[in-house]
């Protein structure tokens, strides 16, 4: 089992065990994939799906799209693109914030976000 599969199978169980709209064929159903296919994801059987089947199935799970795409060792399509037009700054700013605390970083796009620079 992956670490994406096993995710998706503990937060859908965790999420059954309240409401049954959640079972395994009912989750398939609504992000328009079939069941057996969603049961190999789970178990790792097969990679992670495609961006627009991982960011349905995010919604549905009610989790963050981007951390269940890095998960599934993706990067946002929307992401990629803004990292295109600029790359080398794109990846210095994320190489110098990879060892920072979170604390840090909430600061940072806080600051960015709030247009505090």
């Amino acid at each position: 089992m992956t670490r994406f599969g096993a995710f998706v199978r503990d937060r859908r169980e965790k999420l059954r065990r309240d409401d049954r709209r959640y079972s395994l064929r009912q989750v398939a159903a609504r992000i328009g994939i079939e069941p057996a296919y969603l049961s190999k994801i789970e178990r790792g059987d097969v990679a992670p799906p495609s961006e627009a089947t991982t960011a349905r199935l995010a919604r549905e799970l009610d989790v963050d799209r981007d951390m269940l795409l890095a998960l599934g060792g993706k990067v946002s399509s929307d992401l990629k693109e803004i990292i295109r037009r600029r790359p080398r700054l794109f990846a210095e700013l994320i190489r110098q914030l990879k060892e920072a605390p979170d604390d840090a970083l909430l600061r940072v796009v806080r600051e960015v976000r709030d247009g505090d620079w």
